[in-house]
């Protein structure tokens, strides 16, 4: 069931990261405020001359926030997450030794060896 919640946070982060990436791109400088004011057209934007900077940064704050909430939320799942060792060498018991052969089998014999 953990597995499913840190999926789904994910998720909701990458997409949540996308979009204030999206909106602070959307968003004008300080330095576009003074061309706007010589008539630069954002009087007849959709929310008026300074409605969209204010539902922007609104809008933004707000993704910020839920950003660093499922920043910290993955944090805690990620630390205390309990997941079955992924490498063979982890799912090898600490207390199985390897299996000694025996002096005599591994040695070649005088016998066995071409002249």
């Amino acid at each position: 069931m953990g597995s499913f919640w840190f999926n789904l946070i994910l998720v909701v982060h990458v997409i949540v990261g996308l979009s204030v990436i999206v909106f602070v791109l959307l968003q004008h400088g300080k330095g576009a405020d003074v061309g706007a004011s010589f008539g630069g057209g954002a009087s007849g934007s959709l929310f008026g001359a300074s409605g969209s900077a204010n539902f922007l940064s609104r809008t933004t704050s707000i993704l910020a926030t839920l950003f660093f909430m499922t920043s910290l939320t993955l944090t805690y799942l990620a630390s205390h997450r309990t997941a079955a060792p992924t490498s063979v060498l982890g799912t090898m018991s600490e207390q199985s030794a390897p299996v000694a052969v025996p002096a005599a089998a591994s040695a070649p014999q005088s016998g066995d060896i071409p002249k």
